[in-house]
């Protein structure tokens, strides 16, 4: 395969994502602007992560026949790196933000940055592996990414107006998105046990379900639902 195929490959599936949530924004859409920075805010999220993760790596050995060692692996040098990364330009560059109106915007802010490095961390290794890993990981890793993203995103969007409880919900923000990252990636680091890798696929269903609950949830309370339809917000809680 070529090389602007293998690009399309690597960039396809974040960038498919992105306009799916962008659609979802039904009430109140965000500047294409502002979305195309918070994709850029992603990438370069990347890398931070790398330049965290070097000086880690370098100092603490991992024994990936180990449970525990791929635990800390999965939770700790991976998961919590990552996304506190994301986490980062998600509440202190893009929070702040005049657009960021409406609990729903935490959603497309924050997935906007997970797709932002998903796709940069998606080239790169479509580029060393080949079409086989850039197909797979169409279905696995960039769709996780983005569960994270808008499990994230619908704590954030409720840290901002719920001002009696914000930081609570910006703990819970990154929790739940290394929470749901280091589950996903605890059964692939642990695939030499036979079957186990199906956790990893029920983990990403269950984000997958979440998710697609958080959205409905926040459109279902947009303060712009009035100018567009006559329908009663919904009160339901995520969790």
């Amino acid at each position: 395969m070529n090389f602007l195929s293998l690009l399309s490959l690597a960039l396809a599936p974040g960038i498919a994502i992105g306009i799916y949530v962008y659609l979802k924004d039904k009430h109140e859409r965000e500047p294409i602007g502002l979305l195309l920075m918070s994709f850029l805010y992603g990438a370069l999220s990347t890398v931070v992560t790398l330049l965290v993760s070097w000086p880690l790596t370098a100092n603490v050995t991992i024994d990936e026949s180990s449970f525990s060692d791929q635990f800390l692996n999965a939770f700790f040098l991976v998961a919590l790196v990552e996304e506190s990364s994301k986490f980062l330009f998600v509440r202190f560059v893009l929070y702040p933000n005049k657009n960021f109106n409406e609990p729903f915007d935490g959603i497309v802010y924050a997935l906007m940055v997970s797709m932002g490095f998903a796709t940069l961390e998606n080239v790169l290794y479509t580029f060393q592996y080949g079409v086989t890993t850039g197909i797979l990981r169409m279905f696995t890793a960039v769709p996780a990414h983005a569960t994270f993203g808008v499990l994230m995103g619908y704590f954030l969007g409720k840290a901002k107006f719920t001002h009696q409880r914000g930081f609570y919900y910006g703990f819970i923000a990154l929790f739940v998105a290394t929470l749901f990252h280091g589950s996903y990636d605890y059964f692939w680091f642990i695939n030499y046990v036979p079957g186990v890798w199906v956790g990893a696929i029920l983990s990403l269903v269950l984000g997958v379900w979440l998710s697609r609950k958080a959205i409905r949830l926040h459109q279902d309370i947009s303060p712009f639902i009035a100018k567009d339809e006559n329908i009663p917000p919904s009160q339901t809680p995520l969790v």
